[in-house]
Formats: C-alpha cells, structure tokens, sequence
C-alpha cells in the first residue's frame, strides 16, 4: 500500500520515506530538475493550456520527483520535478494569476530508484500523441454530450475559442472522409477545405469526383461552385443580414481568409437583389415620369431598343440666381482659404454644401423631353461594384412615333415596288395589271402633254443612279467635305438607331465588351467612355433630320473628334478561340502602337483581374520578370491562393503586363521619356 504524507517534510522525515510515497510539497518547494531530458522551453502556448485544464478539472497526473540534496549529500528540503515540469510551470503562472497562493501544496510521487535522467528521457519518448482526428471527434462529442460552447470548452483547454471553432467544425466531417484522414489519404490542409461545409453528401461527392489535383484551394472550389461569395456584387448589395433575415444560410471557412463567407442558397440570393431593385426601380419610374421600368441583374446587351439622351436646357432664373450666388461664394472662400493647410470644419462643411447646390444645379442644365419621358423608360440593373445602375432614355418599338416619309408619300419602296406597312403593293398608274412596272417607252407616246404626271420609279432609279455617280466622283475630289459626310453617317448610325438618315452606306458595328469582360463597363477606362459618349449624345440635335447641319457647322477639331469618338466605337481587338482572324488582330498591334496605348493606365494585375485565373507558374514568372528572381523565390512555396494574394502586392506600381496586353514602343519615342513600355517592350 503506497504511504501518502500530507504536510511538508522535514530534512529528517525525507530521507525515511520510501520509493512510490505520494507527498503534497509546497509549490515553492519544487524546482526544475538538471537532469530533465526536455532542453527546449515549453510553449507559452502550451503551459497556457495546462493551466486552464488544471484550473477546471484539478492535477489529472502526478508529478514525480527527487529530493534535493545538498554539497554533503543531505535533503535540503526542496524536489526536483523529474516528470511534469510542465505542469509546475502552469501552476506558477496560476499563483502569477492570484488564483493560488505559492505554497499550495502540490500532488507528487516520489522516486528515488530510478535515474532522473533516464525516466524523464523515457517520459517523453515512450508517449505518443492522440490522433488529430480522435482529437476532433472527441471535441465534437464533448460539446453534443455535455452542451457547451466554444468559449466555456476553450477556457477548461487552454485555447482561443476559434481553436476550438475549428477542431469541432473538422470533427463534423463525414466519418468515411475522416477515416481516409486517419489513413494517410487526406492531409490535414485538405481536411481543412472539406470542413467548409457540413453536408457529408456533398463532401462525400467533391471527394469521389476529384483528379489528380487534390489542392485544397480546389477542394474549396468544387465545395462552394454553387454557392455565392460574400464579395460578389449580389451579396453586397442585398448584405448579409437581409438575406439571413430572410432564412439564407451563410458558410464560413474557419481555415482561410474567407472575406465574410459564401451565400449558400444562390437561388434566394438573386431573388433579394430583384425585390430590392424592383423597389428602386419603382421610386424612379414613380418620380421621373417614366412610362416602364425594366429590372436586370446584368445589363441586358442587345435589347434592340433605341435610346435617347437629356438634352441642354435653359435654367430657370431662379436657379441661375442660386447658382451664380453660390459659384461666387464657393470662388470666394477658395481664395480665402487658398493658401490655409487645413480648413476649419465649419469652412470644410460648407465647401461641401456649396459644391452640392452646384452640382445639383448643374444637373439641371440637361432633361429628356416630356414626351420621350411618357412613352421611354429605364433599366435598374445591378453594377459591377455592388450598386444599383439607372439607365434612362430607352424607346421600345411599339412606342416610337410614325416617321412620315421624306417624299410626303405613304409606303417604303423595295427595288422599285412602293408597299404599305403591311407589305401589299401600293398601285399607281406606272404598273399594268400584273404590278409590274411599265416602261418609259411604253408610255411614251400616252404622256404627252401631261407635265404633272409623276416620273416612273424606273426612270427615278435610273436617274439618281448617274447622280449617285457623280456624287461618289465629285465627293472623291473634296476630302474635308467627305469627312463631313462620313462623320455624318456614323453620327447618324451611333446616335439615332434605326433611322436611315445617311446617303453612305456605312455601317458601323460595336461589339458589347461586356459580354466577354464581367464588369468592364464599371472600370474608370468603361465610365470615361460612356461620358464621352454621353456628352455628344446631348449635344446631338433632337431631329436627325437637322443632323447634317449640326456636323456641317462644327469646327474642324469638333468634327475631328466626333468622328474619332464614333470610329473608336467600332474597334474590336477581342481574340475568340473560335475565330481566326489573324490580320485585323496584327492590324490591332498597329493601331495600339500608332496611339500610344498604354495599357497600365487603365488596368493593374490583382487576384480578381489575373493572378487568380492563372496558374501558380504563370503568377511566378509575373513576379520574376517585373520584380525580381529573389522576389519570386521567396513565395515559391506558398499554396495558390497566398501566392496570388502575395504576388498582388509584390507587382503593384512595377507597370507590369501580360504579353496579350502588351503595346510595341513607337519609333518616334526612342531618345524619351518611356517608362510605360519599359516592362512592355518587345
């Protein structure tokens, strides 16, 4: 039977007591054994642990000490800890806490047969560790059985609350994936992907279907494809307290940066963004005037519909008061403040309101008609960035007004043949009775002396052909009024869809970028066009028939630019793996080089643009060109998503390009400044 003595030895009494005895020693008394085998520090971290285990469930185990003994060999009192150091140490940081005092006493078991250094060697080296995967199911178990949470089962640990946020999401794991764990199937990182979710089918399935490529970032990949990132343009605009409102479930990777997680049920999702800019959509319709409004997650490309634009407006006088008054004070306190480091917040604060009376003002300098207000519409669609996009002006077809014809007559003519708007041939008095026309020389001799008779639309077609003919000769012969003319027909084309306002037959094409780029209409290079575009098309007059007038009038630089501005619309340089067109993509080249395109003003590689659509070699040699071989090495080992996020910041401000993007330095620019076509050129 082992002999256990509860009160502090004596020098004396020690040495009586044999091997195996349980003493309860001061804490003060124990120290740290020389011969102890771990010479490496214990972890903050882990004496932490220990120290909250004991503090909750009390010493599980013993520690085993030595006396100490003195120069002449005699007991001095105090024991060295050959097994349980750890523990000591966590029992000093609870008395550094307050939460004992420093002479509690203290469970050991003594030995004084073995050789210290022997069993405290042995200790350490006999042990083996649980399994990481009985480890998470057992904290699974310990939070279904005993109903505690992360935070109370992270105190009686040791741990954070998310340790043990993440050890019971991975005991959750299907059982058959962790069985292949604990076989040396999975690693610990790949586990990890598998926990972004709980549902065992799909884990089990993503599992199953997967390739030679096992990379957890594609393991995450496969698991959340049909799920919603939380930075997706829905997400952001809904929010996710909306859509948890309305029963939505959000996934959380506990493992990763996972920027607040993936929308599960996407179906619901889109349903959110539609009610809420189906709400948008009706205050406008409601506050403009308009007569629909159309709601749309993406711009709806092609939709066949014209569009007018707000045209300049005489402001009321009271406005131009407002206006005046408040440009004249707005000039006044810049020129007060001109030269001031820092403007006081009252000064600050009405710089504000000033520019907002402005701009307000401002917008009011340009309105849409009122009739193209009550027959047009808008479309609320969802942008790029999260936001609702309004826009106004468009005219459905059963809503355009009747063009009359430009002769005064009813009909369209088709080779000669005048229809009604249902297709019936109009008859006149130059077609026989099968509706074929009748000759000039047929009539001939039947038209004299009828002057008012109107010519035959034979003789018509055959007389504006010569005149067409002398028009192409004589318009080859003036270039600056055949640029008036081409610019005509591309303004005409651009501005006012589906009339036929031009005698050239020239048509212009634009390919919608949108559809091959998702979100490029949102960049600053897509917003910068659209106002260019915009701007002319307030400019443009409201009849097409006054267009001619309109281009005619304009200075040569005017022209100029709105010609450069409809020609720019119809540059397409997209390469389709289907199409081979290899001259106009080399015609491309040229164009960029001949404008000096640099590329680098309007686009940056980041995770979202390149980094993270390439691959890990691809994203290296990036880095090793446009930074530096060292550069590349030092992320080399990094898994995929942290090599894109690293290299992101490692090309920012370098002007780095992909070769696709890339534009052949000019000759005229050697001898200067090109620091655009450095990393660019050829």
């Amino acid at each position: 039977m082992t002999n256990t003595i509860e009160t502090t030895t004596t020098i004396s009494e020690a040495a009586a007591i044999e091997n195996g005895a349980v003493l309860f020693v001061p804490l003060n008394k124990l120290k740290k054994s020389p011969k102890n085998a771990r010479k490496t520090p214990h972890s903050d971290a882990h004496i932490e642990a220990l120290a909250a285990s004991i503090a909750a469930k009390g010493m599980l185990q013993n520690l085993v000490v030595e006396p100490e003994t003195d120069a002449e060999g005699e007991p001095t009192g105090s024991y060295f800890v050959t097994i349980g150091e750890g523990r000591r140490l966590a029992q000093l940081l609870r008395v550094k806490r307050k939460q004992i005092k420093k002479t509690e006493a203290i469970r050991c078991v003594l030995d004084i047969e073995n050789d210290a250094a022997e069993i405290s060697l042995d200790e350490n080296v006999t042990r083996e560790s649980m399994s990481p995967a009985d480890q998470f199911e057992r904290f699974r178990e310990l939070s279904e059985r005993r109903g505690w949470g992360a935070e109370e089962i992270a105190a009686r640990f040791g741990v954070s609350a998310h340790v043990v946020k993440q050890r019971l999401r991975l005991g959750a794991v299907s059982p058959k994936l962790m069985q292949v764990y604990r076989d040396g199937g999975l690693a610990l990182d790949q586990l990890m992907a598998f926990a972004i979710t709980e549902d065992h089918d799909r884990q089990e399935q993503v599992y199953e279907n997967l390739s030679w490529n096992r990379e957890p970032s594609t393991i995450r990949r496969d698991l959340t494809k049909m799920n919603v990132a939380a930075t997706d343009r829905r997400a952001i605009f809904v929010g996710a307290d909306t859509y948890a409102e309305a029963g939505g479930t959000i996934i959380r990777d506990l493992f990763t940066e996972d920027r607040g997680g993936y929308f599960e049920d996407a179906a619901l999702l889109d349903r959110l963004v539609i009610e809420k800019l189906d709400g948008i959509a009706e205050a406008v319709k409601a506050g403009e005037g308009w007569k629909w409004a159309g709601v749309h997650i993406d711009y709806p490309h092609g939709n066949g519909l014209r569009r007018t634009y707000p045209h300049p407006v005489e402001l009321s006088e009271e406005d131009e008061a407002a206006y005046a008054a408040a440009q004249a004070e707005y000039d006044a306190l810049t020129e007060q403040y001109d030269s001031a480091e820092e403007l006081p917040d009252d000064v600050d604060q009405r710089f504000g309101e000033l520019e907002a009376e402005i701009e307000r003002i401002d917008v009011l300098r340009h309105a849409y008609d009122a009739d193209e207000v009550a027959c047009g519409g808008v479309f609320v669609i969802l942008s790029h960035d999260g936001e609702a996009r309004i826009e106004r002006g468009f005219i459905r077809a059963e809503d355009e007004k009747p063009v009359d014809d430009a002769d005064g007559e009813g009909g369209s003519v088709f080779d000669g043949v005048r229809v009604n708007s249902d297709g019936a041939i109009i008859e006149d008095r130059e077609r026989d009775g099968d509706g074929n026309p009748v000759s000039a020389l047929e009539t001939e001799d039947d038209d004299v002396g009828d002057a008012g008779k109107p010519l035959s639309d034979l003789l018509i077609r055959d007389l504006t052909s010569h005149r067409t003919l002398g028009l192409r000769l004589a318009l080859g012969e003036q270039p600056d009024m055949a640029l008036i003319a081409v610019t005509h027909a591309l303004a005409a084309q651009t501005f006012y869809r589906g009339v036929d306002a031009a005698c050239l037959e020239i048509r212009p094409t634009s390919n919608y970028l949108a559809s091959h780029a998702d979100g490029i209409e949102d960049t600053a290079a897509g917003k910068a066009l659209a106002d260019r575009h915009a701007g002319w098309a307030a400019d443009m007059p409201r009849d097409v028939a006054d267009l001619w007038g309109f281009v005619a009038g304009l200075d040569h630089a005017s022209i100029m630019a709105l010609f450069a501005h409809c020609a720019s619309l119809t540059v397409n340089a997209v390469k389709q793996p289907w199409e081979r067109k290899p001259h106009a993509h080399a015609t491309a080249d040229k164009l960029a080089t001949a404008v000096v395109l640099d590329m680098t003003a309007h686009w940056t590689p980041t995770v979202l643009t390149y980094l993270g659509r390439v691959t890990k070699a691809h994203i290296l040699a990036a880095v090793r060109e446009a930074v530096s071989d060292e550069a590349a090495e030092r992320i080399a080992g990094m898994k995929k998503t942290e090599m894109a996020d690293a290299a992101e910041q490692l090309l920012a401000g370098t002007g780095w390009l992909p070769a696709v993007m890339r534009t052949v330095r000019p000759a005229w620019l050697d001898g200067q400044d090109g620091d655009a076509f450095q990393i660019a050129a050829e």
